[in-house]
Formats: C-alpha cells, sequence, structure tokens
C-alpha cells in the first residue's frame, strides 16, 4: 500500500518511488508483476496522473521497473531495488555520522550504536 505524507519535504513522487521500491523488496512486488496503471494509481492516491508518470519514469531509469508499450510497467527485479535502497541507506549513515561527529558523539559511541542495530532482530 502506498501512503503518502503532503507535509513532507519529500516530493510526491519521489515517495510514490520510494514506496514502489520498498514494496518491491518486502515481496509484494515480485519480477514482472505488472504495476498498477498511472490512471489507476492516480485515482487510488488521488494525485495528478503526471506524478505518478514521473515516478515510474525515474524507476525506469534506475533499472527497477520496465515498460510494454499499449502493455504497461512491470517490476524487472529485486535487485535495482535493493541497490537503490542499499545507496539511500549509506548516504543517510555517512549524514548521520557526520551529524554525530559535529555533536561531539565519539566513533566508539557511533559504532556501538551501528552494532546495537544490526543486532535487532527484524519484527
Amino acid at each position: 500500500m502506498i501512503s503518502l505524507d503532503y507535509h513532507s519535504r519529500i516530493p510526491i513522487y519521489r515517495q510514490i518511488e520510494d514506496s514502489i521500491v520498498e514494496l518491491i523488496l518486502l515481496g509484494a512486488y515480485r519480477e514482472d508483476t505488472q504495476l498498477p496503471s498511472v490512471r489507476s494509481l492516480a485515482v487510488e492516491l488521488g494525485i495528478n496522473p503526471n506524478t505518478i508518470q514521473k515516478a515510474y519514469q525515474e524507476l525506469e531509469a534506475k533499472g527497477i521497473i520496465f515498460s510494454i508499450a499499449g502493455k504497461g510497467s512491470f517490476v524487472r527485479g529485486v535487485e535495482a531495488a535493493r541497490l537503490m535502497k542499499r545507496e539511500q541507506a549509506l548516504s543517510a549513515l555517512a549524514g548521520a555520522a557526520r551529524e554525530a561527529r559535529t555533536a561531539g558523539v565519539s566513533r566508539e559511541e557511533a559504532a556501538a550504536v551501528v552494532e546495537q542495530e544490526y543486532e535487532v532482530k527484524n519484527p
């Protein structure tokens, strides 16, 4: 399910992109699964179809989905989605490390927090 935060600084098309990537990684959209049509998703979310189209174009440019003229958009596979999410996570981690360093958090404290997060089992 795609949910949008209209108060977020993140553009709506990017939120849609991120939601679709999440659904792929969670297994809700498997390889070769057809995505909802631009029109139907726009109606469901109550937004302009051009916004959905932009999200789909971005996902296609990143190799996460592919389009077949007259048929729709389909999931290419999980690897491109995983790579995109990995790059986002590493970027966020680097930003958090810079912020922690500026705040005086030691390398050891930061490493302990990261280690603790890796010890947490997924629900």
